[in-house]
């Protein structure tokens, strides 16, 4: 009822303004089941996916998995394997429903570049144009770890959109980065890194985040961050919508993914994946720790965490990165268009990630170089993907028109090595 009575008075306040996604000359057709011979993949080959998947799980690496492969448009490969849940006994189906964290990164990418498309700002604007409370950041010049105490020098530049889509803002994670400073003030002033069950809205958490001193200036480090966050902020401003409405409306719905969500209806959360670990030989809940792993269905399910916060299948997953490979359309409908994809996916942060000989990252994806592509077992050049914190993954490969999609749902699990096998195994199924 709650999310009824908020699309509802969206649709009044300012819906008819809102022009997200167009009519398209193009019309692609929405994802079908095929086989793997019409699109030129081999059946035989992709049965080493089943192997992989039956493997790891007799060997206790994983509780179990979903996997799918889609080429041209088909879902070729689409299986699950294992347990949801082995305390209860519960088996794994294909259309579950799992906590996919950071891959909503690449969601709340698509739904800025969306708005930018409208010619609402420019990448290259000042946050701070748009959240006034980002206006003359700090950096930390020293920092005292016993005290937590800290001195700042005055930011050399403002934080800009394009810097929050990259990773080179200056802001960080706290629990769930690797930056000892970042966790201990972002702690201190009670930042929420994402899977929350608090009542706090993004705005209430974006505009505390904007007062902590950054990390580095601006522009100068990659660093991972709740950049995304922020910006699912930013959407709520610029469409004037609440962001999972503005997703739903402008994103979800016209793409059919009716199981992308923040928060589960309820007749939908008896489908959602526990999280596991391994524990002296049994797979058990992973426990409360820093977060509560039932907030996708309990809790205030309140807050939109752009950057981490979104649960889907790997069908509705796969709808998406279909409508990249189409170069921005799905049945008909244009989301974003062909040179925005482009731009999406082009190099970005120069040398501030670290991986540029194999992988570089865009505004929304790690991307495979030429030479990646010839160390062979990623995918052509110009593959783009990312995963989740609880062992979801996924890649789309445009020359080879492939999508490979392996959800898990799994912590403190450090003998995995199912998801670059797998990659390598959708690629040599390729028979054409």
């Amino acid at each position: 009822m709650k999310h009824l009575i908020i699309l509802i008075l969206s649709l009044v306040i300012g819906i008819t303004e809102l022009n997200a996604q167009t009519k398209s000359v193009q019309k692609s057709l929405v994802l079908t089941e095929g086989t793997p011979e019409s699109v030129g993949m081999s059946t035989e080959r992709l049965a080493r996916i089943d192997s992989l998947c039956v493997k790891a799980i007799a060997e206790d690496k994983i509780p179990g998995a979903v996997a799918l492969v889609v080429r041209n448009g088909n879902i070729v490969y689409y299986k699950a394997f294992g347990m949801a849940d082995n305390q209860t006994g519960r088996a794994l189906k294909r259309d579950d429903i799992f906590r996919i964290a950071s891959q909503s990164k690449a969601i709340t990418a698509t739904a800025v570049m969306m708005l930018w498309e409208e010619g609402k700002f420019n990448l290259d604007d000042p946050i701070s144009k748009y959240i006034p409370e980002f206006k003359n950041p700090k950096v930390v010049s020293n920092f005292n770890s016993r005290d937590t105490s800290y001195t700042t020098v005055a930011a050399k530049s403002e934080i800009t959109i394009r810097q929050l889509l990259d990773h080179s803002s200056g802001l960080g994670y706290g629990v769930i980065g690797d930056d000892v400073r970042c966790s201990m003030i972002y702690q201190k002033a009670g930042i929420i890194d994402a899977f929350s069950s608090e009542n706090r809205s993004i705005e209430e958490n974006v505009k505390k985040l904007a007062v902590q001193p950054l990390l580095h200036h601006p522009g100068e480090k990659f660093t991972y961050s709740e950049g995304l966050d922020v910006l699912g902020y930013f959407v709520e401003i610029m469409s004037g919508m609440p962001f999972d409405v503005f997703l739903r409306t402008c994103l979800f719905e016209p793409l059919g993914m009716n199981d992308t969500w923040f928060y589960l209806p309820e007749d939908k959360a008896h489908r959602l994946v526990p999280v596991q670990k391994s524990d002296k030989g049994k797979w058990i809940r992973y426990p409360i720790t820093f977060y509560d792993p039932d907030y996708p269905i309990k809790g205030a399910k309140r807050y939109l965490a752009g950057g981490a916060g979104l649960s889907s299948t790997a069908k509705d997953y796969a709808v998406f990165l279909q409508m990249y490979l189409n170069g921005g359309e799905l049945n008909g409908i244009r989301f974003l268009s062909r040179t925005t994809i482009q731009s999406i996916l082009a190099f970005q942060v120069g040398n501030l990630w670290g991986n540029e000989n194999d992988l570089f990252y865009s505004l929304a994806f790690s991307v495979v170089t030429q030479s990646g592509q010839d160390k062979g077992g990623q995918g052509s050049a110009g593959t783009f993907g990312w995963g989740g914190y609880f062992n979801t993954s996924y890649f789309a490969d445009p020359k080879e028109k492939i999508i490979g999609i392996l959800l898990k749902q799994t912590q403190d699990t450090f003998i995995d090595d199912t998801e670059g096998k797998f990659h390598i195994l959708v690629g040599q199924a390729i028979d054409d």
